[in-house]
């Protein structure tokens, strides 16, 4: 059974993961409780970021066999996630896919809005 994480890996990690949007690590996020600060794992002033780093997951590990079939087809890897009775999706991709996958979804909305101009 592997031991407990390093604090500089998941600081690291925490670190990473609001770099990719622009922001940094919230310091004492979690344990500050204060009411006068966010517990965002960033600082960013509109995307709250809860960053967890296990050994394990099988949502990754589903990511990564959908990575082998996407690549296969020569297309972009995306999880969709949705619990049973609850509206919505969870939507799980590679942050590396991000921007490709954004542009996607932002063509299918413009899509819909020019086909709902037309039917007006």
């Amino acid at each position: 059974m592997a031991g407990p994480t390093h604090r500089r890996t998941w600081q690291k990690r925490e670190a990473g993961a609001a770099a990719l949007f622009g922001a940094r690590r919230a310091v004492l996020s979690g344990s500050g409780n204060r009411d006068d600060r966010s517990t965002s794992d960033s600082t960013h002033e509109r995307l709250y970021l809860e960053v967890k780093s296990h050994a394990k997951s099988a949502a990754v590990s589903l990511l990564d066999a959908t990575a082998a079939a996407a690549k296969r087809e020569g297309k972009t890897p995306v999880v969709v996630l949705s619990t049973k009775r609850r509206p919505g999706f969870a939507v799980l991709c590679r942050a590396e896919d991000l921007p490709a996958i954004a542009r996607e979804y932002q063509s299918a909305h413009e899509a819909e809005s020019r086909e709902a101009a037309v039917d007006v």
